[in-house]
């Protein structure tokens, strides 16, 4: 094989990230760079539903503020 995939090369590159970052810190590593990548890919693909949109049918506190306001000049 050639490249970076070799299985030598691969045991040699997860032993340098061993001896830089220590046993306790690569399973943290690797949780976060899996949740990034995840959710990379719920952005890239719109697997995700993002924020929900405001429903029409529930006023704001502001509407609701104004209409009592308009209430009060009509009595």
């Amino acid at each position: 094989m050639t490249g970076w995939t070799s299985p030598t090369h691969i045991v040699l590159l997860l032993l340098i990230a061993l001896l830089l970052f220590g046993a306790k810190r690569l399973p943290e590593i690797g949780r976060s760079l899996g949740s990034g990548m995840r959710e990379f890919k719920d952005s890239v693909t719109g697997d995700s539903p993002g924020p929900a949109p405001p429903q029409l049918g529930q006023p704001t506190e502001a509407a609701s503020q104004t209409a009592a306001a308009q209430e009060q000049e009509t009595d």
